[in-house]
């Protein structure tokens, strides 16, 4: 182990603050994608020169010298691949517009930004979205704020008690709105409210009749409240620290939505470093949904070595751990397991049935300082296996 080339944790601060978990790849439009088929999560870029744990939409990267970044003043554009079981191999164009601030501002908060990103996959998936992130009285107040719209070749396991499925092809297609706006409530603690809206188009050849699913052209508007608590030395890659969050959003006919339906999440992620060059993470995660729920909004089993889309249902549970030791300042290994399950099930298939999954991986730190590392990992379930692409850490 090369100790001199390993990167410090920083040390937290009392001026710390938590990330939204609204932006995990929102400069990866994968956020699109889970915008409009799961809800907004992930991982978010932090800059970690300041040890912030604050959410930014993407990495603030105007004075760090790399050839992945086209670079003019504030504005940054970067490219990202991107290869899933889910969404299949293609690339993410992102950009972002950070704002001027003063030193005074740049002591206790990141800077506002503005950003676009677009994605296509060899698959004709397709997606792109406008966003908006500030900050404002010192990070006690934080607004989030997307715009855009995707088009999603995807595939999923027909309802049938035949042991061989049948793949039924899904074409998901829609345009979505989300506004959050959060507060630190008291030391890493933040709470608000968040609203969401998606008008989304959906293709399946099955009849679905006998299904407690809705399958048709659905619109979902819904309010929500949230309670987070993060205690990391930072977001993307984080070394130490506690994060934990409570979520639920309430769909109503009375607002605008086709179905009255109620989603609920729960997290709780740790993580340990062993050695200076060694890290423990680990995670549990549960979702339930109430009520006649559209299927891009179902529950799914975050994990990796198959198609998000095979695993469907009104709950899921899961829970995983993953050991990253780093070799030198640039390259890593990973090794990971965990299982998850699902209740209710779309397809009836491994109702409560115990799913693996388990692999390794390499990691490329493409910029160390701020622990941004590609990530290719193998990973491998009961009948799936599957190789995944993409910058940041998987939780």
């Amino acid at each position: 182990m090369l100790a001199d080339d390993f990167v410090e944790p920083p040390v937290i601060t009392e001026g710390d603050a938590l990330e939204s978990q609204e932006w995990s790849r929102a400069l990866a439009v994968a956020a699109v994608t889970h915008a409009l088929l799961w809800g907004f999560g992930g991982e978010v870029f932090a800059d970690e020169m300041t040890a912030d744990t604050r959410p930014t939409m993407a990495p603030d990267i105007r004075e760090d010298d790399t050839a992945l970044k086209l670079q003019k003043g504030n504005f940054v554009a970067v490219p990202i691949p991107i290869s899933d079981p889910t969404l299949g191999t293609g690339l993410v164009a992102g950009s972002a517009y950070f704002y001027a601030q003063s030193e005074e501002q740049q002591a206790v908060q990141p800077a506002s930004a503005t950003a676009v990103a677009g994605m296509y996959t060899n698959n004709d998936s397709r997606a792109l979205a406008i966003a908006q992130q500030s900050y404002w009285k010192k990070d006690r107040w934080r607004f989030t704020g997307a715009i855009g719209g995707a088009d999603l070749r995807l595939s999923l396991l027909a309802p049938t008690e035949d042991a061989a499925l049948e793949k039924l092809d899904w074409r998901v297609d829609g345009a979505f709105l989300l506004a959050r706006l959060s507060r630190n409530l008291l030391g890493n603690w933040y709470g608000g409210g968040f609203t969401r809206v998606i008008d989304a188009n959906q293709s399946l050849e099955f009849e679905a009749g006998s299904v407690d699913f809705d399958t048709s052209d659905v619109r979902s508007v819904g309010v929500g409240l949230t309670l987070e608590y993060d205690s990391r030395d930072m977001p993307i890659n984080s070394y130490a620290g506690r994060y934990f969050k409570v979520e639920g959003l309430f769909n109503d006919e009375a607002i605008g939505s086709n179905e009255t339906y109620q989603s609920y999440e729960i997290e709780y992620r740790a993580y340990h470093q062993w050695t200076d060059s060694v890290v423990l993470a680990w995670e549990l995660h549960g979702c339930q949904r109430v009520g006649r729920v559209p299927l891009w909004d179902s529950c799914t089993i975050g994990l990796r070595g198959f198609p998000a889309t095979n695993y469907l249902g009104k709950s899921s549970y899961l829970g995983q751990a993953e050991a990253r030791w780093w070799l030198s300042r640039r390259w890593g290994l990973v090794a990971f397991g965990g299982a998850g399950e699902i209740g209710a099930s779309f397809t009836g298939y491994r109702n409560r049935d115990t799913i693996p999954s388990y692999g390794v991986g390499v990691r490329f730190s493409v910029l160390p300082a701020k622990r941004v590392n590609v990530r290719l990992d193998l990973a491998r379930s009961k009948d799936d296996d599957a190789i995944h692409l993409s910058v940041g850490e998987a939780f």
